[in-house]
């Protein structure tokens, strides 16, 4: 199933808005080319702030669980960087690239103590007449000294992951989630996996090849998780969509389905009382491609409504803080803002780098 590259957006985040902000305005985080984070205003969509990436190109962004930090993984240098949400101020910068090595991933999710940040990626060495290609690893990264202290090669079994594998990691810090074609429990003490609940044949009658779609969003219960799932039947492979739920403490994993689904699908944004979830649906291709917001009451996991909007070749899609807005960014410098309620075309806002694929974020 394609998935499109869609920011993971954390709705518990506590940070307060910088001063430069309109009164009431909420805080827009993207990445922007060739090494900048761009802060925006979300009434006047104005670019408030910039914050220039010692590391190179932004891939992937997230907060920490108290949403105090923003921890941003870049291309360029396999860079990790640590900014202050309320001050912008970059804390930590580190590469782990050097003249002979190189280590490919993209996005993580840091421990508790916010010490050390996990990845799963792999690691490139460059030797006399060759390049030698390590096989995908978790790796464990120290913050700190900047250094991969802890890599173990994944397991035929479990591997290799695909492109953008999301991460979680439970409140204690212990158990490590990858979220993939399986999901894996990972002991982060030795990466060793100690359950796999298998997506592609779920303990549910009637499913199979269970995706999910874009990305997971958090809720604000900590440890709980919800996307779209796309599904098909055993029998004559009927695809369907649904609702997917991950409590990780308890380590449970609920499926609801909806309806027939479309031929591509986005992750889910959930407005912050949990009642309302927006996603994305394509279907066609070229001159005949269509895309749809579809809207569903996560109460009763049912669809509410949908609204054409005009395609991109390449798009992302997310939400506002307040969950009033709807965004549709990249790939370019604008942001195409629409009305949750009505999920009619509000107005366009032009921003001063090209937006990276590393997601959106929203301080309050």
């Amino acid at each position: 199933m394609k998935t499109f590259r869609l920011a993971l957006a954390a709705l518990c985040a506590t940070a307060a808005a910088t001063t430069t902000t309109s009164s009431g305005a909420s805080t827009i985080v993207l990445g922007g080319y060739p090494d900048q984070i761009q802060m925006v205003d979300d009434v006047t969509g104005t670019v408030v702030d910039k914050v220039t990436l010692k590391s190179g190109l932004p891939t992937n962004l997230q907060f920490s669980a108290d949403g105090k930090k923003i921890y941003v993984t870049t291309l360029t240098t396999g860079g990790i960087e640590v900014l202050d949400a309320a001050s912008h101020k970059v804390l930590t910068s580190l590469s782990l690239n050097d003249p002979v090595t190189r280590y490919r991933f993209t996005g993580g999710v840091p421990d508790p103590t916010g010490r050390y940040f996990y990845i799963v990626g792999l690691r490139i060495d460059k030797e006399v007449d060759l390049y030698r290609y390590g096989k995908p690893s978790f790796m464990k990264v120290d913050l700190k000294t900047g250094e991969v202290v802890k890599s173990v090669e994944i397991s035929e079994e479990d591997g290799p992951p695909g492109y953008r594998t999301r991460l979680a990691i439970a409140p204690d810090g212990k158990t490590l989630y990858v979220f993939d074609k399986k999901v894996l429990v990972v002991d982060t003490a030795d990466f060793s996996v100690t359950d796999r609940i298998d997506l592609e044949k779920p303990e549910y009658p009637g499913m199979r090849d269970v995706g999910l779609g874009g990305g997971l969003e958090t809720l604000r219960q900590p440890g709980h998780y919800t996307s779209v799932f796309i599904s098909e039947d055993p029998y004559i492979h009927n695809k369907v969509f649904g609702i997917a739920r991950f409590d990780l403490n308890a380590r449970s994993f609920d499926f609801k389905p909806i309806g027939p689904a479309a031929e591509q699908m986005a992750g889910l944004e959930v407005t912050p009382d949990g009642k309302d979830g927006y996603t994305v649906a394509v279907t066609g291709k070229l001159g005949a491609k269509r895309c749809e917001f579809w809207h569903f009451d996560l109460e009763t996991n049912t669809a509410l409504d949908k609204a054409e909007f005009p395609c991109r070749s390449r798009f992302y899609f997310s939400m506002s803080h307040d969950g009033k807005k709807l965004y549709i960014y990249g790939a370019g410098y604008d942001i195409a803002v629409y009305d949750a309620k009505t999920l009619k075309f509000e107005q366009d806002w032009e921003l001063t780098n090209d937006i990276t694929m590393a997601g959106l974020l929203t301080l309050p």
